[in-house]
């Protein structure tokens, strides 16, 4: 695997991770909270869609899906979905750093095994 194609692996790790925060964000809103208490109907599908923080969000996701097509178009499959797994690292990382969320040691200990299992696979 080149450099280029492994900085557009790391990129559609951060656009994936930093998707997860931003639509964590957007579900966190107040006017979220309180459209979705109302039920799930037509009025809140439309405050949660086009409420800023989610709209960001799944454009992030839709920028990674793009980026996603260019790996699939370098490598295999079999060798780039492993490195998916590193945004278990960088999303728990965003969401202690931004959100506030606990990082316990068992959560610890469980992403740093799948990283772990990247490390072995990349070596392949």
């Amino acid at each position: 695997m080149n450099r280029s194609t492994l900085l557009l692996i790391v990129a559609n790790v951060a656009m994936t991770s930093l998707a997860q925060i931003v639509l964590k964000t957007g579900m966190s809103a107040p006017e979220v909270a309180r459209a979705l208490a109302a039920g799930v109907r037509l009025p809140a599908l439309v405050t949660v869609l086009f409420h800023p923080w989610v709209v960001v969000g799944l454009g992030l996701y839709a920028g990674a899906a793009l980026v996603w097509l260019l790996v699939l178009s370098r490598v295999d499959v079999s060798l780039a979905y492993p490195f998916v797994g590193l945004g278990f690292v960088v999303t728990m990382v965003l969401a202690w750093a931004f959100l506030g969320e606990a990082v316990t040691p068992m959560r610890m200990a469980g992403t740093l095994l799948i990283a772990a299992g990247i490390v072995v696979l990349a070596r392949t």
